[in-house]
């Protein structure tokens, strides 16, 4: 590799101090870097000829950004966590000098993870995309939110939530870990479905097959008044919904490309994670 972005959230690095630090590393090793700011610059309007691998300085939520932004160049990406506890962004911020070294001599592993893609079926939804999840949630006021759920077309359950959240295995260790999901490895390939608070006592999250479609529906709301509620994708991408929308929810045939430089297991990274957690 030898062309770099390097994708950074102002917000935590506002002086562009580590940015210029592995900028000018990349070049004294005689590579390129580019730097955008994801926040405000699309990439789509970026020269893209020749890039290698786009560095995302900042967390977890500034590498869903980045790669929704570049879902169709086929550039892959390697977070350097700027934040607090991330599992999207493997390189913490002391790391980054020797992960770009091993970048430099092409010391890596590509890995390309699902994403799930989601459509309005009533009117003309356009078809959107997300990394780690769908989530189905309550707008405005604390009400209850009622959904309905079907499986390949057929009737599965009706919940009575704060919302539903569809993750694939990357965002296992996301929404859907704070709702009370499972951790999954995250390059198999499924479907995860969780209800977020729900109100009764025998609710669990659902494993699906890659090949499962799952929609939910919006049905009335207590005493059959209109509910209004919001679709959110990967947390910045969000659509409103009423009372009779309907949202499939699918694997998609697009993939985000993820540079991986540890050669640990997963269960040694997630052991580690939890361990600061605690």
């Amino acid at each position: 590799m030898k062309k770099f972005y390097l994708i950074t959230n102002e917000s935590k690095d506002p002086a562009g101090v580590f940015t210029n630090k592995i900028t000018d590393m990349i070049e004294r090793h005689g590579g390129e870097a580019v730097c955008v700011k994801n926040e405000r610059q699309a990439l789509a309007e970026t020269k893209m000829t020749g890039v290698d691998c786009a560095l995302v300085l900042g967390g977890d939520g500034t590498l869903l950004r980045a790669a929704g932004n570049m879902l169709d160049s086929d550039i892959p990406l390697l977070g350097i966590n700027l934040g607090t506890l991330g599992y999207l962004a493997e390189v913490e911020s002391g790391s980054a000098e020797e992960a770009v070294e091993k970048l430099l001599k092409d010391e890596f592993v590509r890995e390309e993870r699902m994403m799930l893609s989601g459509r309005v079926l009533t009117g003309e939804g356009e078809e959107r995309y997300a990394l780690n999840d769908i989530v189905i949630s309550r707008c405005g006021s604390l009400q209850i939110l009622n959904v309905r759920i079907y499986v390949n077309d057929r009737f599965l359950n009706d919940y009575c939530a704060d919302g539903v959240i569809v993750a694939t295995p990357t965002g296992s260790t996301g929404y859907n870990l704070s709702a009370g999901g499972p951790i999954v490895e995250p390059s198999a390939r499924l479907l995860l479905l969780t209800p977020i608070c729900p109100h009764t006592l025998n609710t669990r999250s659902i494993v699906f097959s890659p090949e499962d479609e799952i929609t939910v529906e919006i049905p009335e709301g207590k005493d059959g008044h209109e509910q209004v509620v919001e679709a959110n994708f990967d947390g910045s991408n969000t659509i409103t919904l009423r009372t009779g929308d309907r949202v499939r929810i699918r694997r998609s045939d697009k993939t985000t490309g993820i540079v991986r430089l540890n050669t640990e297991s997963f269960l040694t990274v997630l052991h580690k994670k939890m361990s600061e957690v605690i």
